[in-house]
């Protein structure tokens, strides 16, 4: 039988869950928890870190610690002012007038750092099928 798994990314936090006997049932993280942060901080050693690590980190890295990158998905530069003023990290016009977040002095745009937490989440997703199928 297959398995149904569904993937919330959210703009505050991430959950996976998947059906159980016709009822949805939250996966916990690698951490134990329910909810993963919906956060990516890149590193100075350009690692990438997603959830509650990176959110973890966000005291000593806030400029490269992304959060409620969803602000700003499909939105130009101009359209964003009030949001930039809500986030400690560098939002840069991108040579299409579009919205990017400059990290470790590297350009993303929101869709690339919301793929970081969407890989975490199908990586979660991934163990549990294969656990379960066991």
């Amino acid at each position: 039988m297959s398995k149904i798994i569904g993937i919330d990314l959210g703009t505050t936090n991430s959950v996976v869950a998947v059906m159980e006997g016709g009822e949805p049932v939250v996966i916990t993280n690698p951490e134990g928890g329910r909810l993963t942060p919906s956060v990516v901080a890149f590193t100075k050693t350009g690692e990438r870190l997603v959830g509650q690590v990176a959110k973890r980190q966000a005291v000593t890295n806030p400029e490269n610690t992304v959060f409620s990158i969803k602000r700003f998905m499909g939105r130009k530069f101009d359209e964003v002012n009030e949001e930039m003023k809500m986030v400690p990290y560098q939002v840069v016009r991108a040579s299409n007038a579009d919205a990017r977040i400059n990290a470790q002095g590297k350009e993303y745009s929101p869709p690339e750092c919301t793929t970081s937490a969407a890989a975490r989440s199908t990586s979660q997703s991934s163990r549990w099928a294969k656990a379960s199928s066991r």
